[in-house]
């Protein structure tokens, strides 16, 4: 499944070819960490969890504490 895993950073528009305005999105994109991975065989699916930005551990919920 292919994707883009970044923050909205805002909008704006560009002109296409035949000067029609089109709206785009901006997107921050920057590096991906694999902060677990999921196999078939101890969880029934196989998957990968990425996390993307920092925060700080102030702002960061028990149990997302306990997994990272």
């Amino acid at each position: 499944m292919p994707g883009l895993i970044g923050k909205k950073i805002g909008m704006t528009s560009v002109f296409g070819a035949e000067g029609k305005n089109i709206p785009c999105t901006v997107i921050e994109a920057g590096p991906c960490v694999v902060t677990q991975l999921r196999t078939v065989e101890k969880d029934g699916y196989a998957a990968v969890q990425l996390a993307y930005d920092e925060t700080t551990e102030k702002h960061a919920s028990a149990p997302l504490q306990g997994h990272f």
